[in-house]
């Protein structure tokens, strides 16, 4: 594996989590114009993303490792580290791939945390209706079979009876 190779690898993870941000945008503008039948959808092409993402993310690793290895570096370096180890063009090649992953990182946690807390205020709000919504109650009788209370409820008969 050589620079390339794990350069390819970066803009790929790069795609993905433009991607994955694409979908997290989808996914508020549903839950803010109220198309939760969409919902399942969205999450189910997110865990798509999300999939390609964890198995880019091993093969990343290995290329990693392996450059780590022909620089003399320790196991398992950060992409920083990485970043200040390698030789020109490459260090600003990674320098650039780690600023904008962290960019990126970071726009989806933060949509990510407003759409957890829309879905949860909602949620919330659906609890508190229903409870708020009570059944009305049968009542109970009294020993001369009238009504508990000082409630009287009217009666229709059928005359046809």
């Amino acid at each position: 594996m050589d620079h390339q190779h794990l350069s390819t690898l970066l803009w790929r993870e790069q795609e993905l989590l433009d991607l994955l941000l694409f979908k997290a945008e989808e996914k508020q503008y549903l839950i803010l114009s109220g198309k939760t039948r969409w919902l399942a959808r969205i999450a189910h092409e997110i865990e798509v993303v999300l999939e390609q993402l964890r198995t880019l993310e091993v093969e990343r690793a290995a290329a990693t490792e392996q450059i780590a290895g022909r620089l003399g570096m320790e196991a398992n370096p950060s992409l920083r580290q990485l970043a200040d180890s390698a030789p020109a063009p490459w260090s600003d090649l990674y320098a650039k791939h780690h600023e904008t992953l962290l960019v990126l990182v970071t726009e989806l946690r933060g949509l990510s945390d407003a759409n957890r807390e829309m879905l949860e205020g909602g949620l919330s709000a659906i609890s508190d209706a229903l409870t708020s919504v009570r059944t009305p109650s049968a009542g109970t009788y009294t020993n001369s079979g009238r009504a508990a209370g000082n409630a009287y409820r009217s009666v229709t008969l059928d005359g046809a009876l």
